[in-house]
């Protein structure tokens, strides 16, 4: 599974301008523009045209598959424009470390999934979930970046996806069968990119004793403590034979030069520190101010 997922990674990296730049801005113009189309037409017709309806794709109305995503998820339009920007934030900031590539395809697999899921369920799929995975996203990465919740709250970004976490429990729990499991479906483009790195967003208590991912940097307006260099890491490090400390360890993925012998490694000058990235990310990744 490791090189598996290295591969794909190498893949996407070599691939990474390729798709749609700027997708969540995309988005949310057209979900702003349905906005005012509602707003303005009462019988909403055009909502009627593109929302997800089951027995209507089923009857070959199958752009529904996709166009849902533009529908708001909110009729209170100062509620909608916060969370349009947020959503636009950490999408743009995903995107600016994964590369448009591998960012478009986190987002459209995760369409494709709640597609099938409420095909399958009878459900109505709606974007909700779909955005609240970019926020487990952007947690996941970012652990310690913390946000002004309501403008006013500091909180860390991953005590946003235990929130979510806790929800998806008590949905499952409350909600009859079988439409307990579409938060479930949800949740699968998540553990589908990221794996074992869900690790460095959960409480300590359900990690004790294993490995927990380490965050990745910053980006923009959020804020994150600062790492200071360790000079006295290589004393430390053994690698999985046990033998040699490494030279030059990726700030990104972790793969050393012991691990990985014939992999490039360079050390980024707009970073603010000494970091160390590797080929494939070193130019594919947030710079630690």
């Amino acid at each position: 599974m490791k090189n598996l997922r290295r591969d794909f990674e190498r893949f996407c990296y070599r691939h990474q301008s390729k798709g749609i730049p700027n997708l969540m801005l995309y988005l949310s113009i057209g979900m702003a523009v349905m906005y005012i189309f509602m707003a303005i037409d009462p019988s909403n017709l055009l909502y009627s045209a593109l929302c997800f309806d089951r027995s209507s794709i089923l009857h070959g109305q199958v752009w529904r598959l996709i166009t849902y995503v533009f529908i708001p998820y909110d009729n209170n339009p100062l509620f909608l424009a916060i969370s349009m920007y947020f959503y636009y934030y950490i999408g743009r900031t995903i995107e600016s470390q994964w590369g448009t590539f591998r960012f478009n395809l986190f987002y459209f697999s995760g369409v494709v999934i709640t597609d099938i899921a409420a095909l399958l369920l009878g459900a109505t799929a709606t974007v909700g979930s779909l955005n609240l995975s970019l926020v487990l996203a952007f947690a996941t990465l970012f652990p310690e970046n913390r946000v002004l919740l309501f403008f006013i709250i500091p909180l860390k970004m991953k005590y946003l996806a235990w929130v979510y976490f806790g929800v998806t429990i008590w949905e499952f729990i409350v909600y009859p069968f079988p439409y307990n499991l579409f938060p479930i479906f949800a949740l699968l483009n998540y553990f589908l990119f990221f794996g074992s790195d869900i690790l460095g967003v959960l409480p300590d208590f359900l990690t004790r004793g294993r490995g927990r991912a380490k965050p990745f940097g910053s980006f923009g307006g959020f804020s994150q403590k600062k790492q200071k260099p360790n000079p006295n890491w290589a004393g430390a490090y053994q690698s999985k034979d046990g033998q040699k400390p490494y030279r030059h360890k990726c700030t990104v993925c972790g793969r050393t030069d012991t691990d990985y012998p014939g992999l490039e490694f360079r050390y980024c000058s707009k970073c603010n520190g000494y970091y160390c990235y590797c080929i494939d990310h070193i130019n594919n990744h947030a710079h630690i101010q």
